[in-house]
């Protein structure tokens, strides 16, 4: 596995803390030396993705995921690429943690979309496909992560970290 992360709580002392759970799948799609990513109006990126709904397989949720917010098929999942678990405060539960595990899938895309179909929030950031030099993607999200008094979207850390482990993997070469 190429990315392998563990943000926020490193480790849980207490056994009995209450833990809420939320998984969730990201696409890698390299084509051309490009990686696909979902860009938005705050000016920063994304992998495709989002969670995984009850009764749902992986597969199944990345290509819905990837369908909806990028109106792109996919074509073939490969394999896991890797996880990154973000463990933080639970803001609804004072008492409890809140953990997402992301699970990073290459695959590959048709070449032609379809509609977005975007939730009220992606048409609220404008959430729009770009294909992407991966430097240039690393660069303008670690631009913002060091910008003071912005409200940041609470995954730009993760998906920069996650971008750097593939940079670092050798996958994509960048420019």
């Amino acid at each position: 596995m190429i990315i392998n992360e563990v943000l926020g709580i490193q480790k849980i002392k207490n056994p009995n803390i209450k833990i809420t759970t939320r998984q969730a799948v990201r696409a890698i799609v390299i084509k051309d030396n490009k990686i696909l990513m979902v860009h938005t109006n705050k000016g920063d990126y994304k992998f495709p993705g989002g969670g995984i709904k009850k009764a749902e397989s992986h597969e199944e949720a990345l290509r819905r995921e990837v369908r909806e917010e990028t109106g792109y098929i996919v074509n073939h999942m490969d394999k896991e690429a890797g996880t990154i678990v973000q463990r933080n405060p639970n803001q609804f539960d004072s008492n409890g943690i809140f953990q997402m595990t992301s699970y990073y899938y290459f695959c590959d895309v048709k070449p032609n979309t379809t509609k977005q179909h975007l939730d009220k929030y992606e048409q609220e950031q404008e959430f729009s496909p770009v294909w992407m030099d991966i430097d240039e993607v690393i660069a303008q999200n670690e631009a913002l992560l060091t910008q003071r008094n912005i409200h940041l979207n609470p995954w730009v850390y993760r998906e920069t970290l996650a971008l750097r482990s593939i940079k670092a993997a050798g996958v994509i070469t960048g420019e």
